[in-house]
């Protein structure tokens, strides 16, 4: 039976994560529960041709369509035999859904972001975006936007999506960034900049990113403005998340005042009002870089 400890965790920007952890070739790993819509066995996937490896196939579940993936093949680079009779992770994140063959579940924990620790340089572009220590048991949390991205780079993030951008001179306007994969940070940079941004700002986690504003404020008090126009933050990042970094500026008496954009694969219909509690003043999906540009002139209002 799934255990579920410290209850159900419903405020937003709270500093906190719900991770489902679980098995994969005796290793243990985590995904956070907001990208699972359900946790089922399924009996039915039908093989792709030519299709991707790690893709076992494709199953009909709730009148939907979904590829199932193996992750033992992508953890361990070797086939699931049992995939039919796995657990199967049925997830959403970017504006779609995808199934995650599993071992085993081993309960719901709520840690947080602050207990996750980031990879050290070594293993930085790793599937790993964060190691949990949860009763001396080192519990993997694991990327799996960039475990699609990597099957089929068109479900993500990538160049192609910008080459349309309008360019126009935004050299004035400054930018702060938060966000912690190094591959959204270079696409991020290379859409701006390419835009006629060039006062950017990047930050590998929403702690430096706050940190750097508390400094602004305590430096210039109320025209910290002069130095950053514009936060754009990630959700998911260790030590500090995008909800409860943007709770911290918006509940701040100086800070109040900065614009942020919520940039995120967890950015769905069902979950946009976290967002929206901790007052955020837009939120957008990843794979739609191409729209970010005209939602940064909207909300800073700059003319042609």
């Amino acid at each position: 039976m799934l255990e579920k400890k410290d209850g159900i965790l419903l405020e937003s920007g709270t500093g906190e994560v719900e991770i489902l952890h679980f098995i994969v070739a005796g290793e243990h790993y985590a995904i956070n529960v907001i990208k699972v819509k359900e946790l089922l066995q399924i009996e039915n996937v039908s093989k792709v041709p030519n299709s991707h490896p790690a893709v076992s196939g494709i199953s009909l579940i709730r009148g939907e369509m979904i590829s199932i993936v193996d992750l033992m093949y992508i953890l361990e680079n070797r086939k699931n035999d049992k995939v039919k009779n796995s657990m199967t992770l049925v997830c959403e994140f970017n504006k779609i859904k995808v199934g995650f063959a599993i071992d085993s579940v081993l309960g719901i924990n709520r840690i947080g972001w602050n207990k996750i620790m980031k990879p050290d340089d070594i293993t930085a572009n790793s599937l790993v975006i964060g190691n949990i220590n949860l009763n001396d048991e080192i519990i993997m949390l694991l990327d799996f936007e960039k475990i699609v991205m990597d099957i089929n780079p068109n479900t993500g993030i990538n160049l192609e999506r910008i080459k349309d951008i309008s360019v126009k001179d935004r050299s004035h306007i400054k930018v702060a960034l938060a966000d912690d994969s190094p591959l959204i940070r270079k696409v991020l940079l290379e859409t701006l900049t390419s835009s006629g941004f060039t006062k950017l700002k990047f930050f590998d986690d929403g702690a430096q990113a706050y940190d750097y504003l508390l400094m602004l404020a305590e430096k210039k008090g109320d025209q910290f403005m002069e130095d950053i126009d514009l936060l754009i933050t990630d959700i998911e990042m260790p030590q500090l998340d995008g909800h409860a970094l943007t709770r911290r500026i918006k509940e701040h008496k100086i800070l109040k005042k900065l614009p942020i954009i919520i940039f995120s694969s967890l950015i769905t219909d069902d979950l946009l009002h976290k967002g929206d509690a901790v007052g955020a003043d837009a939120q957008m999906s990843k794979p739609e870089i191409e729209n970010l540009v005209n939602l940064i002139d909207k909300i800073l209002k700059i003319r042609n």
